[in-house]
């Protein structure tokens, strides 16, 4: 059975730093391509990075380029979010996904265009 368990959110001061896992199990995960997304209340599911199993490519939004990086582990099976300098308005749920079929080439990063989810994983940037 396919599973994604994220960990490592909690609560951080402006400027800190998390590192947030995602361990899938049932299946291969350096075959699939990643995406990390967060919610807020009130809010769509906003594509944070997503990385490109064809291809290699990894997309960032904006908001969070130049301070999140994704790494892999595969001899975990767990993939990483790497936060940095982390400010309020990176606060939310986050979640990783991988797309039903592997070797995918991610062109955007958005939550239709992945289908199994992890149960999330909560990240508070406050002082």
């Amino acid at each position: 059975q396919l599973q994604l368990v994220e960990s490592g959110g909690g609560l951080v001061q402006p400027g800190g730093s998390l590192r947030l896992s995602c361990a899938a199990s049932g299946f291969t995960l350096d075959y699939y391509s990643i995406g990390w997304f967060r919610q807020v209340p009130g809010k769509e599911r906003e594509g944070v990075s997503c990385f490109s199993r064809s291809g290699g490519s990894t997309l960032f939004a904006d908001s969070v380029k130049g301070r999140f990086t994704i790494s892999r582990d595969n001899a975990k099976n767990t993939v990483y979010l790497h936060m940095n300098s982390l400010k309020p308005e990176d606060t939310g749920v986050y979640y990783c996904a991988v797309p039903a079929a592997a070797f995918t080439v991610q062109n955007m990063c958005v939550a239709d265009e992945f289908d199994y989810w992890g149960q999330g994983t909560q990240v508070t940037v406050s002082s």
